[in-house]
């Protein structure tokens, strides 16, 4: 039944052409199943739902069943090997291309501890890269807050240090060490001292300002941090999330070619492998049965199509035949002549009725 055959032709025919249609079958059968097995487990990595990915995982299993049953089934046996090749290269092309869909997804849950391991340096590389791009958004502003901070706070130390030296200017008056060297407090000293005292006066109103200032804006440093860190963490889940199909098929393009490669020939050689053993199998029982049943069919459709042909031209010919000699009959000539007379006088007797109900 899996091998698309005939059941019924197949029972009368021998054991040894019995095993290999049971053999062709199997293939097919055990194909689907892998196939089945293959489509649950690439689509639980996309919905991450057992039911779902079986259920699925079933229609494509019974599907990739359909096909191989009627790619093996409409394969015929002939004499010509040539013909048979010819005939089996389109169903090689979709043998190929069904065994591509099965054992990529196979690949992915073999090479799973690998693949995780290149996603994992993927996602890191994300993550950097992701903090970097949201650091861009922040830091210009960022480093102009901190840049008028440090502006604020080198004014505080420049005017320290005008305040400082006019302190030593008039305590060196007082000692008499520099400017009129003249020991005690005296006009000068005090003029200096009154500057000094001012200065004092601007350098502790200067700290009130800055302060308030500086503080001010190292809270929107603060805020505009908290928000750089709250960026981050948002947008994380979305890399850690970095894991479908498709993210698991690049990873695997990543590792080396020859172990999938590998596989896929495997795979490639179970899909095919029913096709070639028709093409390789020497023609047998069944096909001489079902040939000749087939020979059977067409040669009856044939002689009666060849029988319709002939029956048409036959009566086609009689007609021919007939209307020719009825055409020259002087009774049907009359009768036909009556009729046609009578026609068109009730014609005219219709017209004249209808003209006159136009004039009343």
């Amino acid at each position: 039944m899996c091998a698309g055959a005939d059941t019924d032709l197949l029972k009368n025919c021998s054991k040894a052409e019995q095993h290999k249609f049971i053999g062709i079958g199997g293939t097919v059968f055990f194909t689907a199943v892998m196939a089945f097995i293959a489509a649950s487990y690439a689509l639980y990595t996309i919905f991450d739902n057992y039911y779902s990915a079986i259920f699925f995982g079933l229609v494509w299993g019974l599907l990739i069943f359909n096909l191989d049953r009627f790619i093996v089934s409409t394969i015929k046996k002939s004499e010509n090997k040539w013909s048979e090749v010819l005939q089996a290269t389109p169903r090689l092309i979709l043998a190929v291309i069904i065994a591509i869909v099965i054992s990529k997804p196979l690949e992915l849950k073999i090479f799973e501890k690998e693949i995780n391991q290149v996603l994992l340096t993927q996602k890191n590389e994300l993550t950097l890269a992701n903090k970097t791009q949201i650091a861009e958004q922040f830091t210009p502003e960022i480093e102009k807050l901190q840049t008028e901070i440090n502006v604020l706070k080198q004014e505080i130390v420049t005017k320290e240090l005008a305040t400082n030296s006019l302190y030593d200017t008039y305590i060196s008056e007082a000692e008499g060490t520099a400017g009129t060297k003249l020991l005690g407090k005296g006009p000068v000293y005090k003029e200096k001292r009154e500057k000094h005292d001012a200065a004092l006066a601007e350098l502790q109103q200067l700290k009130t300002d800055n302060k308030t200032t500086i503080l001010d804006k190292e809270t929107q440093i603060s805020n505009l941090t908290a928000l750089q860190k709250q960026q981050e963490t948002t947008t994380q889940p979305i890399i850690e999330g970095f894991d479908g199909l498709m993210a698991r098929i690049n990873a695997l393009d990543k590792l080396p070619w020859l172990p999938s490669f590998f596989i896929f020939l495997l795979f490639l050689s179970i899909e095919t492998s029913p096709i070639i053993a028709k093409l390789i199998a020497p023609k047998g029982e069944y096909d001489f049965k079902l040939q000749d049943i087939e020979s059977a069919v067409k040669t009856w459709l044939t002689q009666k199509e060849k029988q319709r042909s002939l029956v048409l031209k036959t009566d086609n010919l009689l007609n021919e035949t007939i209307y020719n000699e009825l055409a020259d009959e002087t009774e049907l000539y009359a009768y036909k002549k009556q009729k046609a007379r009578e026609i068109l006088q009730l014609q005219a007797d219709a017209f004249y009725k209808s003209q006159k109900n136009i004039i009343s």
